[in-house]
C-alpha cells in the first residue's frame, strides 16, 4: 500500500465516521416536528432501501459475470436475519432512546458496544475475557455514569428510560457484530451489508404497515429532508465509505480512527442543537473514549494468528 492509498483510506474512514455520527443530529431535528421513533425509522429506510437493493443486485450480478459462486440461500437468509438484530431491533431501541436523552449521551452509550461484545462473546461465543477488557469496561462505564448523573439531575427520570433503551440497542448491535463475523467472511462485507440492511428496511416498513395501517405521508418537506439525510448521509454513504477505507488501511486502523465518532457528535450537538457541554460531560467523554480506546489499543497488541 502506497502513501496515497493510505491517505485516501484514512480520509474515507474519517469522513464515514463523521457522517455516521450525524445520525443523532438529524433525528433530534426531526423530533422537533414529530415525536415518533417508528415513523422516523421507517422514512429513513424508505430512502436507504433502494440503494442497498441496487448494491446487492449489482454484487450478485458481478459474481455471476465472473463465474464466482454466489452464497447459498441459507447464508443469504442468515444475513437478513442477523441484519434484523443490528438494523431493526437495535435501531428501534436507539431511535426510541433519542426521544429521552441528548445526542451526546446517546452516542457515548452506543460507543460502548465493544464492551458488551467482550462480555457476550465470553459468555456465549467462547471468547477469552482479559484483564484489560475489565479495566476498559470500568473506565468506560465510569464515564457514562458521569454524563448520566449530570443529565439525570437536570432533565429528570426520563433520562434513565432513554439510557436503558440505548444500552439495549448497544447490546443488540454487539450481538449482531458477533453473529455477522462468519457471514462477512463467507460472502464479503458489501453483499452482507446490503442484504442485512435490505431485510431490516423491509421489516421496518411491514411493521409500520401493520401497526399504523401504512406509512404516514402527511409530513413536511423539511421532515423528509431530515429523513433523507438520516437514510443517505448517515447510513448509506458512510457504510460504503468505511468499507472502502477499511479495504485500504485494514480493520485495526479503521477501529482507531472511528474513535472520532463521539467527538463529532458532541461537536454537532453543541453547534447545531445548542446542547450544553458541561465539565461532567467533558470528564465522561474522556473516560468513555479512553476506556474503549484502551481496549482497542490492547487488542491491537495481540500477535497475528
Amino acid at each position: 500500500m502506497n502513501q496515497r492509498q493510505a491517505i485516501g483510506g484514512y480520509l474515507l474512514v474519517a469522513t464515514g465516521s463523521a457522517l455516521f455520527s450525524s445520525k443523532a443530529i438529524f433525528i433530534k431535528l426531526a423530533y422537533v416536528e414529530r415525536h415518533d421513533a417508528l415513523l422516523m425509522l421507517a422514512w429513513r429506510m424508505v430512502f436507504a432501501l433502494p440503494m442497498f437493493v441496487a448494491v446487492a443486485a449489482y454484487e450478485l450480478g458481478r459474481r455471476r459475470q465472473k463465474k464466482r459462486a454466489r452464497p447459498d440461500g441459507w447464508s443469504m437468509l442468515a444475513a437478513i436475519v442477523v441484519g434484523l438484530i443490528g438494523y431493526y431491533v437495535a435501531m428501534i431501541l436507539d431511535f426510541a432512546g433519542l426521544l429521552y436523552v441528548s445526542a451526546q449521551l446517546e452516542r457515548l452509550v452506543l460507543f460502548t458496544y465493544p464492551i458488551f461484545l467482550i462480555f457476550i462473546g465470553a459468555a456465549f461465543f467462547k471468547m477469552h475475557l482479559t484483564w484489560h477488557s475489565l479495566i476498559a469496561a470500568a473506565i468506560s462505564y465510569a464515564g457514562l455514569a458521569f454524563v448520566f448523573l449530570n443529565d439525570y439531575s437536570s432533565e429528570g427520570s426520563h433520562v434513565a428510560l432513554g439510557t436503558i433503551l440505548v444500552l439495549l440497542s448497544a447490546v443488540a448491535f454487539a450481538v449482531y457484530q458477533l453473529l455477522a463475523k462468519g457471514l462477512i467472511e463467507k460472502m464479503g462485507s458489501t453483499l452482507f451489508t446490503s442484504l442485512a440492511l435490505s431485510g431490516a428496511a423491509v421489516t421496518t416498513l411491514v411493521h409500520v404497515g401493520i401497526a399504523r395501517g401504512g406509512l404516514d405521508t402527511g409530513v413536511s418537506g423539511h421532515y423528509l429532508l431530515l429523513a433523507a439525510g438520516t437514510g443517505l448521509l448517515a447510513t448509506v454513504v458512510p457504510s460504503f465509505f468505511v468499507n472502502a477505507g477499511m479495504a485500504r488501511i485494514g480493520a485495526a486502523s479503521t477501529a482507531m480512527i472511528s474513535n472520532v465518532s463521539p467527538l463529532m457528535t458532541i461537536y454537532f450537538a453543541v453547534l447545531i442543537l445548542g446542547e450544553d457541554f458541561t465539565l461532567a460531560d467533558g470528564i465522561g467523554t474522556v473516560l468513555v473514549i479512553g476506556g474503549v480506546g484502551f481496549h482497542t489499543w490492547r487488542d491491537l497488541q495481540k500477535p497475528s494468528a
